[in-house]
Formats: structure tokens, sequence, C-alpha cells
């Protein structure tokens, strides 16, 4: 694919929004570690120093894919504690948050990447505008997030709300990095059963670990 300059502002939006879709889809096929600018250039059909015309760096537009990706997610977490009965014993209700929350993002696996590369990686390489535009917006989906759950289970109140989605998260992220292993340490798994109880399962470890998180938080 080929592309001539872009010259409007629509155009340029456009350009940028097709540079984060073809990012967005190399996630599908790769880790983020192993996404480079050089081959997302490729993809896109324009040279690199084009595509930084568009983004300040590669960190930047994975920057970009987290802020839309989150926004996604909690739209996904809002329908689906919808649900909820608000009739429905604490217990209860604690368990469907959970549930909710780990299905979420169990079906976000490039969120789940993106958020496991973010402190470390991500968020170097860019400029203190950059930072700074991520970290508003990263307010404000957090702010809708402790609405959602407090909808859900409003025992937790404000603080506990935000303790529990800003620790999802964050577990999200280790998670997630430790139960995608990479090839070596999958067949090492595979030769020697007595390494079973280091092997992670993203859904069970999730569940287990928010499960844990609610008890300690909600009031007995």
């Amino acid at each position: 694919m080929t592309f001539q300059r872009a010259r409007s502002e629509e155009q340029r939006a456009e350009r940028r929004r097709t540079i984060l879709a073809t990012a967005e889809t190399m996630l599908t096929e790769m880790p983020v570690a192993q996404l480079s600018l050089n081959e997302l250039s490729r993809r896109v059909g324009l040279a690199k120093s084009n595509v930084l015309n568009y983004f300040e760096s590669r960190e930047a537009v994975l920057l970009e894919l987290v802020d839309t990706q989150t926004a996604a997610w909690v739209q996904s977490l809002a329908d689906g504690l919808a649900t909820v009965a608000p009739a429905a014993s604490v217990a209860e209700r604690g368990e469907q948050l959970t549930a909710v929350v780990v299905e979420t993002l169990k079906a976000r696996p490039v969120l789940c990447d993106l958020v496991s590369a973010q402190a470390a990686v991500l968020e170097h390489n860019i400029s203190a505008e950059m930072a700074l535009t991520f970290k508003r917006a990263t307010v404000g989906h957090f702010r809708r997030m402790i609405e959602v759950v407090r909808g859900a289970l409003p025992e937790l109140g404000e603080e506990g709300a935000a303790q529990f989605i800003s620790t999802a998260a964050l577990l999200a992220g280790a998670i997630w990095s430790h139960a995608c292993a990479g090839p070596a340490i999958r067949a090492a798994y595979e030769a020697d059963p007595s390494l079973a109880a280091l092997r992670i399962e993203f859904e069970p470890a999730m569940t287990q670990s928010l499960n844990a998180l609610l008890y300690g938080l909600l009031p007995r």
C-alpha cells in the first residue's frame, strides 16, 4: 500500500487511524516487544520518518492504543456489570464483579499485553506533553471505572472501588506477562511435570487474586 501526502486535517486524522489500526492488528500476531517501527511503517506503506510525523515514537503509538483499548474495556465492563442484580447478596455481587472483570480482560489480550509493558517500556521515549495527555485520559477512564464498580458493589465505597480497579489493572499486566510465557519456558514446563506449580493460567490466577482483594476491601 502506498500513501500520498496527507494535506488536510481529515486526511491526517485518517492516517493516524490507519497507523493505530495496523499496530493493533500486529499485536494480534506478535507481543509488544516484537513490534518494531520499521515493520509498522512497512505495513502502513510509509517511510519510518513519515510515521514519525504522526506519532513521536513507537511508544507513542502504543500508548494511544492503550488509551483506545482501555476506553473499549470500560464500556464492556459497564455492559457486563449492568446485569448484576441489586437484590443479590454482597458475596454474589462480588463474585459477579470479579467474573466480569476477568472475562472482559481475557477478551482483550492486546490490552493485557500493552499494560504488561506500560510502565517499564511504553512510558519511556515519549515527551512530557505526550505523557500529560496520556495520564489525563487515564484519569478519565479511571473515574468511569470507579463509577461502574460502585454501581455493582456500592459497599466498596469510592476508595475501595478505586483500590479494586487499579489493582485489577496492575494484576492483569503482571499475570498476563507470566501466563504468556515464551516458547522455551513452555517447553520446559512440558518436559518437567515437577515445574507445574510455576505455571500460571490467566483466568484462574486473576479470579483468585481479585476475590482475595475483595475480601480484604469489603467491610465485615
